[in-house]
């Protein structure tokens, strides 16, 4: 009889030890579940931000032509106004 309460004590920390490794268990797998995720998260912005930077060169690449156009036009405005300078009006 004197083994009985050492078995129960045995018993009890047992069940609890192994309540406590399911609990374990299952949060480890939710954690490894959200890191999975959150890996593939990761990937996509990583996609993401790859096709922005294309995106972004191309954008300043359009700027450039802009520009150049709008330089162009101005030289051409200047020459026609400088051919205007000293002209009557009423000689056109």
């Amino acid at each position: 009889m004197p083994n009985e309460p050492a078995q129960s004590e045995i018993y009890t920390l047992t069940r609890c030890f192994k309540q406590a490794q399911e609990r374990t268990d299952r949060e480890f797998g939710i954690i490894k579940s959200d890191l999975t995720a959150l890996r593939l998260q990761v990937g996509n912005f990583d996609q993401k931000v790859s096709n922005l930077g294309s995106k972004v060169d191309e954008l300043a690449g359009a700027v450039r032509g802009l520009s150049e156009q709008v330089d162009r036009h101005q030289a051409q405005i200047v020459q026609l106004l400088t051919a205007l300078v000293g002209k009557s009006p009423a000689a056109s």
